[in-house]
């Protein structure tokens, strides 16, 4: 299957919590998309990798992927090596995608921060003919990352105002992971994503991304080349006056 965008995460929900509103907007838009995390999140302090896996998928259907897929690079335990380069390369021939989004490379969690780094050399590595998984050879356009943490000034943002609401409910999908009546089925600990005002910092974040572009809910994203630019005047319309300098 051809995918236009697919998204890659170190855990399940790593992608909900960032980028979800512009995947379910792509969605909306007819083009297709998916996700692929590179761990199965056994490592979690809530819940384990059978409870994350129906997570995962609960959240893919209210997302609207077209594919959704977990890997098997150990959590906790994520290396840049090339055995891991050529499983996330097999992704990237398999569904041919236009674009791959990825974390940013500045990020707490070491898994992160190697995510990052695999993704971006398996998205040029895949291109070349002569390293052979038995698929023709294939390269992204572009890869895109998205924010976790670490702020950084994005190459552009992205409206979901329309869509935040079932990006909240994607997140809210991990039930496990996030804040709910039923926790303790998942054990009392309690964590810093269990804690109610963790969905309220993303609240406050997209609102803040959105303010920059005149709008409710905004996503941030990166990139980290140049971007081609031939025509501003029809790039730059009436809603770029609503842009914060």
């Amino acid at each position: 299957m051809k995918l236009h965008a697919l998204d890659f995460g170190a855990h399940p929900d790593d992608v909900e919590l960032a980028c979800s509103g512009t995947l379910i907007r792509l969605g909306a838009q007819g083009y297709k998309t998916g996700v692929i995390t590179l761990t199965k999140g056994e490592m979690g302090t809530r819940g384990d990798a059978n409870i994350r896996a129906k997570e995962f998928a609960d959240a893919s259907k209210i997302i609207g992927l077209a594919v959704h897929k977990m890997l098997d690079i150990p959590d906790a335990g994520i290396e840049v090596n090339q055995k891991n380069i050529i499983k996330i390369i097999r992704e990237i021939r398999t569904y041919k995608p236009n674009v791959v989004f990825a974390p940013y490379w500045v990020a707490v969690h070491p898994d992160h921060g190697n995510a990052s780094q695999l993704v971006r050399e398996s998205a040029y590595l895949a291109g070349l003919m002569k390293l052979d998984t038995g698929q023709k050879a294939f390269r992204p356009y572009k890869v895109i990352y998205y924010q976790s943490r670490f702020e950084f000034a994005p190459s552009f943002i992205v409206d979901v105002s329309d869509y935040h609401e079932l990006k909240v409910k994607s997140i809210n999908a991990y039930k496990s992971q996030f804040d709910h009546p039923q926790k303790e089925n998942y054990g009392i600990k309690e964590t810093m994503l269990s804690k109610p005002e963790f969905l309220e910092r993303i609240y406050g974040r997209d609102t803040q991304y959105g303010a920059y572009i005149g709008v409710k809910f905004g996503e941030p994203f990166l990139i980290r080349e140049h971007i081609k630019l031939n025509d501003p005047v029809e790039q730059f319309g009436p809603e770029s006056l609503f842009t914060v300098p």
